[in-house]
């Protein structure tokens, strides 16, 4: 009998090396794993919109801490679009979808 794998879910796409506040989707989306490769002095934080700016609770998603480590977000859906917010002075890498 064959052995069939099944799918994992997960990003189909990754951002990678991200220092600054980035949009990295302008539309609906969903977020699937950050991870923090370089340690910040406060948490981030990943966002539903479209803008560098504007970025509130009301909007929030989730938060990414400051300590290095794989942090998943499980196919988290957005409505209009992925803003990240690294931790400060940290880098992340993100994948999404």
């Amino acid at each position: 009998m064959p052995q069939y794998f099944p799918p994992q879910p997960g990003g189909n796409i990754t951002s990678l090396d991200i220092t600054t506040t980035t949009v990295i989707k302008s539309a609906p989306g969903r977020i699937y794993t950050v991870s923090v490769v370089a340690a910040g002095s406060a948490a981030g934080g990943v966002y539903d919109n479209t803008a560098t700016s504007g970025n509130a609770a009301a909007n929030q998603v989730g938060v990414i801490p400051q300590a290095i480590g794989t942090y998943q977000f499980y196919g988290m859906p957005t409505s209009t679009g992925i803003v990240i917010v690294p931790p400060t002075g940290g880098t992340v890498s993100v994948s999404w979808a």
